[in-house]
């Protein structure tokens, strides 16, 4: 069942009635946790970008902490009442009950270009990670960097239909744990290594962490989520599909690591960055 729920788009569009009823539960959570969002104050910028007609894709970059699959949602639900719809990886189609019924009714569906499409057709508003698995484990000098490797699926898809692409650059989840261990390290190796053996691919090896000094409790950071002006995909006449593609991929690549740029920025002098309670009233607001 959850792999049907999860790959099939009609049935995501149209969910079956216990997938209307966890839906329903799950906005409820949602919109209980609200107040506990605002109490932390994630730094907010661009809301203004998000076209008003939910017609558009989400670009984002994936962290440690994995928070942007919660926030990038949440934030765009309460701006414009829209459920987003989150390209998950292959694998989560596989997920025994109940949790690929829930993630379904977060709207989720597996990634891959017919579910883009289908969504794309009923102008709906959707959220991919181009990096995937592969930029949430962060090895020593990964942090807040882009693991595309070549990946252009979601700018041809894009293309295909005209649709805006909104870059979503997500600050401070890579900084809840300092990674110890660099990727072309003896650690880095054998850990690939590891990944590889067991079924996994190499690219999704883990570093050691540590947290709250020696520990795996997170560090408390402030996160910062900025939405960079659309990017229009229309094919100019002239120019090969190839071509425009790979200049769709590279702009939304160059927009989404300038906007973690102007993140940092912001960040380096916020005195609430790390959730200090006495800094709250002071942290950095969006100009």
């Amino acid at each position: 069942m959850s792999a049907h729920i999860m790959t099939n788009v009609d049935a995501l569009l149209d969910p079956p009635t216990h997938i209307r009823a966890l839906r329903r539960a799950a906005e409820t959570v949602v919109d209980a946790a609200a107040p506990l969002v605002d109490l932390y104050r994630p730094y907010l910028d661009g809301l203004h970008n998000l076209p008003r007609d939910g017609r558009f894709l989400l670009v984002g970059n994936h962290s440690q902490a994995g928070v942007e699959a919660f926030l990038i949602p949440f934030v765009v639900r309460r701006e414009l009442g829209m459920l987003v719809r989150p390209l998950t990886d292959r694998g989560f189609g596989k997920m025994p009950f109940p949790a690929g019924e829930v993630m379904a009714a977060f709207g989720a569906t597996v990634g891959s270009p017919e579910s883009a499409r289908q969504l794309m057709r009923h102008d709906q508003p959707i959220l991919v990670f181009p990096g995937g698995g592969r930029e949430i484990a962060k090895f020593k000098g990964e942090q807040n960097t882009l693991r595309w490797e070549g990946r252009a699926g979601f700018a041809r898809v894009a293309v295909e239909h005209d649709y805006p692409i909104v870059p979503a650059a997500l600050l401070g989840g890579d900084d809840v744990y300092t990674s110890l261990t660099r990727r072309d390290g003896r650690w880095g190796r054998f850990s690939q290594g590891l990944a590889e053996r067991f079924g996994g691919k190499p690219e999704m090896a883990m570093p050691l962490l540590r947290g709250v000094g020696p520990t795996l409790i997170p560090r408390p950071q402030r996160m910062y989520l900025g939405f960079a002006a659309p990017i229009d995909t229309t094919k100019s006449a002239g120019i090969d599909e190839q071509t425009w593609v790979a200049t769709v991929r590279d702009e939304t690549k160059k927009t989404l690591e300038r906007t973690l740029q102007e993140l940092q920025a912001v960040r380096a002098e916020d005195p609430y960055r790390e959730l200090n309670p006495l800094a709250w009233s002071s942290a950095a607001q969006p100009v």
